[in-house]
């Protein structure tokens, strides 16, 4: 096992920044696994009267903890955003330790964003549950419940009826097998600014605006990536914004204009004062595998 501790310069809410980060909380901190340039790892991040420590193992472990204060927040300073909107800073001043934390793994959020492309949060879950069954190995380290993210050759390799028993139909199936036969360029990305790595992801058929934002929100900690076409986000934000019970995307991206470019900061921000009203039935999830 290797370690780093890290001091923390200003207010950092190191639970909430993690959460958006694909890893798992446990009680003795929160827990990534990777499959990094260097080799598999795990990286467990807890927080002592010293600041953040990083623990981690296995091949990776250096790569990890070299981002560990990427990861957890400590890069992004929420200070810089500064704004005269009553709601919106006000929400800032209450928050002032909610940033904005980065992986650097391109490939891995990607898969996430795919299996959330146009279903509900449940059917995702499940879709993700399934490619982590059949296309994961175990983590490094002493978390025996941690497993490494889906590995990119046997994603291209696999038929699509194999991914129809995971709850995945065949258009996202296709999108995940196109993207993992091109998953060294896609993680070769992380160096890219945002911008281009935005123009770079939508090159690829079945990834979106949605997609795009949802991956480099989490492998880049961009804070002004918006998730453009989600379901809920357009309502939220114009509801919070403007007191309307509903918006369209449209109206969502006129009012995050000011905040540019913090507008995924500012979206961040209202969510913490909940949902949107519900209007009607909600959508309910279904069942790929009984189609």
């Amino acid at each position: 096992m290797d370690s780093k501790t890290l001091p923390i310069d200003g207010p950092l809410d190191l639970r909430r920044t993690l959460r958006p980060l694909h890893g798992r909380f446990s009680n003795d901190g929160w827990w990534l696994a990777a499959r990094t340039p260097s080799g598999d790892g795990a990286l467990r991040i807890s927080r002592t009267t010293e600041g953040v420590v990083g623990d981690a193992w296995g091949e990776g472990a250096a790569w990890l903890l070299d981002r560990l204060s990427s990861i957890s927040g400590l890069d992004d300073d929420p200070s810089q955003f500064q704004t005269d909107d009553p709601i919106v800073s006000e929400l800032h001043r209450r928050n002032p330790g909610l940033r904005f934390g980065r992986t650097d793994l391109v490939f891995d959020s990607l898969v996430v964003a795919i299996c959330g492309q146009k279903v509900t949060g449940q059917e995702a879950a499940r879709a993700i549950r399934g490619l982590y069954r059949a296309f994961s190995d175990p983590a490094p380290g002493p978390n025996e419940e941690l497993r490494l993210p889906p590995k990119a050759e046997r994603i291209a390799e696999t038929p699509y009826w194999e991914f129809h028993r995971m709850n995945l139909e065949k258009r996202r199936a296709d999108v995940l097998k196109r993207v993992a036969s091109a998953a060294i360029e896609i993680e070769s990305l992380r160096e890219q600014s945002p911008s281009n790595a935005t123009a770079a992801l939508r090159r690829f058929d079945g990834i979106g605006v949605w997609s795009a934002a949802e991956t480099l929100v989490v492998s880049h900690g961009d804070p002004d990536q918006v998730s453009v076409g989600d379901f809920h986000v357009k309502h939220m934000v114009v509801h919070h914004l403007t007191g309307r019970d509903r918006g369209t995307d449209e109206e969502m991206l006129e009012l995050l204009e000011p905040f540019r470019p913090h507008r995924g900061r500012v979206a961040r921000l209202l969510h913490t004062l909940g949902h949107e009203p519900k209007f009607g039935p909600r959508m309910t999830p279904r069942d790929i595998t009984r189609m």
